[in-house]
This record gives structure tokens, C-alpha cells and sequence, in this order.
């Protein structure tokens, strides 16, 4: 088992729901960056998706794309990001990470020099938000043989024809994007999301988490309450990019967790 697996394990057991918070690796700088992800678990992150800065983000919104820009303009790269987790790892070992992105950096660096790297580095787990189940044999699958999880987009748009094909090699949990188009853009709606986290449930046993849209305590509440947990990105690096320092960032956090974890 991952650390996602047995997180969700304990999650099940004592009938909580997951709340994973995103932050964009180096944003704004290496330092403040890796503050605000050290205090991401006592503030009530039971997951931590940590987006690799890219030049040409397609599905993100505004704000993270300039979180985005401000990383890779402070000299952030895959390794650097890398680098910050071995360093989160040396004082928990417990909460799961997962690398949120795109395939280009990783296939400038090399799959076969990748994998073993994010392992050693302590990642659990992949997003790549631009490689379809068709290509699996180019990351998933070797990600899957490393033991990393890989974690599949299911959008209002993947259709009973297409998910079973969207769920076929994925593990770890199911990321149900609840709103067409990019991060930020609108918000997440439970009457909505609802019958369509219950349909992807209704086809797999893995846990069905929901992200975009979602940018208060009581919109991780409802949310979460109808799935098995919420993510909140652009909300948090919002902060971030209005300079709020990490204390500030952490107990918006905090507000946001204790909202799903109230679902």
C-alpha cells in the first residue's frame, strides 16, 4: 500500500473525509514554498498536491498560472521540486504527496530517471493532467510498477463510453473535476457534482475526490460531503500570491480543512 492507500484507510475507519490542499512548487520562492507545504498537515491537509511549474500550464486558470510564473521566474525547476519534498520527507514521512502537472517536464528529464528520483524523494503518487489513458505505456504504467499511484482526471464531460477506459489503470483515488474548463473558473456545485460522483463510484472501489470550484469551508463541507473528499488549490495559492506570508496561508488553510472534515 501507498501512503495514499493507507490514508484513505484511516480515513474510511474513523469516517472522515480527505482534504487535499495544492501549492505550486516554489511559489513564490523555494523557501516560502516549502514553509507553507511543512505546515500543510497540522493545519488539516490530509493530502498534498504539489503542482511542477510548466510554461504552457493548459488547464489551469489565472491564478495558477501566475503561481506558475512567479516559480519558474525564481528558478524553479523538476529537480529543485524534487529536492523540496526529500526535504518536507525529513521530518514527515507520513502524508501523502502527489506531483500535479503536465508530462513535459517529466519527458525532458527522462521517465526512466524520473520514476526512481520521485521515489527516493518521497512522492506517492502522479497527476498529469495531459497524458490520456491511450498513452499509458509512456508514464502510467511504469509509474504503477515503481509503486507510485497514478491518478486520473474524470470531468462532466467522460461519459459511460469513455470511463471505464479513464479508470482502467488508475489507482490511489479518482480526481472528478466538477466544472468544464480551467482551475478557478467557476464554482463547484453539489446538485451537480453529486449524481456524477456517484456514477464513478457506482464503477469503481477506488475513493472519488472532487476538485475546482471549491474555495471556502463551507463549499469543502458540501462538497466533500457527497464524495470522499475535496481539493482547494487556487483559493490557497491565491494567498500565496498576494504575498499573505505562511502563517496567513496556513490558517486559511486550517478553515478550509475543517470544513471537509465537518462533512
Amino acid at each position: 500500500m501507498t501512503r495514499i492507500d493507507t490514508t484513505f484507510a484511516q480515513l474510511r475507519a474513523t469516517g472522515r473525509k480527505a482534504f487535499v490542499a495544492y501549492i505550486m512548487a516554489g511559489d513564490p520562492d523555494l523557501e516560502t514554498s516549502l514553509a507553507v507545504m511543512q505546515g500543510l498537515p497540522a493545519a488539516g491537509v490530509d493530502i498534498i498536491e504539489l503542482g511542477m511549474p510548466f510554461t504552457d500550464p493548459m488547464a489551469d486558470g489565472p491564478t495558477i498560472q501566475a503561481a506558475g510564473q512567479r516559480a519558474l521566474a525564481g528558478g524553479q525547476t523538476l529537480a529543485k521540486t524534487l529536492q523540496m519534498v526529500a526535504e518536507f520527507r525529513k521530518t514527515d514521512q507520513r502524508t501523502p504527496i502527489v506531483l500535479m502537472g503536465y508530462y513535459n517536464p517529466i519527458y525532458a528529464r527522462g521517465v526512466a530517471r524520473f520514476l526512481p528520483e520521485a521515489k527516493a524523494a518521497g512522492i506517492d503518487g502522479l497527476i498529469v493532467v495531459d497524458l490520456p489513458p491511450e498513452e499509458d505505456e509512456e508514464l502510467c504504467l511504469p509509474a504503477q510498477a515503481a509503486g507510485l499511484n497514478f491518478i486520473r482526471l474524470a470531468t462532466p464531460t467522460t461519459d459511460a463510453h469513455r470511463l471505464p477506459k479513464v479508470l482502467q489503470n488508475t489507482s490511489g483515488f479518482v480526481y472528478y473535476v466538477s466544472v468544464t474548463g480551467i482551475t478557478g473558473a467557476a464554482a463547484a456545485q453539489a446538485a451537480e457534482v453529486g449524481p456524477e460522483v456517484a456514477r464513478i463510484k457506482a464503477a469503481t472501489e477506488l475513493p472519488v475526490i472532487v476538485g475546482f470550484g471549491i474555495t471556502t469551508p463551507e463549499a469543502a463541507r458540501t462538497i466533500a460531503g457527497i464524495a470522499d473528499g475535496c481539493v482547494v488549490g487556487s483559493a490557497i495559492v491565491k494567498l500565496i500570491g498576494e504575498a499573505q506570508g505562511p502563517s496567513a496561508v496556513l490558517a486559511r488553510v486550517a478553515e478550509l480543512a475543517a470544513g471537509a472534515h465537518r462533512a
